[in-house]
């Protein structure tokens, strides 16, 4: 399980980041920045990936009431296409910072890369979600949002099938590509869409 033993050796307030969405073939990236209040920390907390969607749930609204800080940044389809799914999750990341009330005195940014032109000093750490228990807070807060819009999304353009696949490459998402097209929130940049555009104009 994650530990806060890595935010605990910094004094201040320690952000976690964490990003969600870089690999799916519709809808934008999403990023959190979570700081745990070393008194309260919250219940249940591990890496978003590890845990049932019931479980996830239950700990977004843990981490909603005991953390000190919540900030939520994402990057559009239109960015992702315009300047890369890279440096798109880059400036999610970044924007998830800049929304936090509480100005971190460091930051853990889960991977192997840090954002550019963040207010504090940061440390990459791979597979921090699995490690560190900020980070895990974060991956949490980024997927059940993304979760949440793709739901939303579904509603809208059903036949893609979002609210179960959230907008990855799955099989049936794919049958759908196919046969309906793409849509306003598909990433045209990635190889699997512009094909089935490029199909679908020749």
């Amino acid at each position: 399980m994650p530990s806060f033993a890595l935010e605990r050796k910094t004094d201040g307030p320690v952000a976690g980041i964490d990003e969600v969405g870089r690999g799916p073939l519709a809808g934008p990236v999403y990023a959190a920045a979570v700081i745990l209040n070393p008194r309260k920390l919250p219940k249940g907390i591990d890496d978003s990936k590890a845990m049932s969607e019931a479980k996830r749930e239950a700990a977004f609204d843990e981490i909603m009431r005991k953390a000190l800080g919540v900030g939520i940044g994402l990057a559009s389809v239109e960015e992702i296409d315009g300047i890369n799914i890279l440096q798109a999750t880059m400036l999610a990341m970044s924007r998830a910072v800049e929304a936090l009330t509480v100005r971190p005195a460091f930051a853990l940014v889960d991977g192997n890369r840090v954002p550019t032109g963040l207010p504090c000093p940061a440390q990459a750490v791979i597979k921090g979600d699995a490690k560190v228990l900020s980070i895990a807070a974060a991956s949490i807060i980024a997927k059940v949002t993304r979760d949440r819009l793709m739901n939303e999304l579904d509603a809208f353009f059903p036949g893609y099938h979002w609210s179960k696949n959230k907008g990855y490459g799955t099989a049936d998402h794919m049958e759908a590509l196919t046969r309906l097209g793409a849509t306003p929130h598909h990433r045209t940049s990635f190889a699997p869409v512009a094909l089935v555009m490029k199909n679908a104009a020749s």
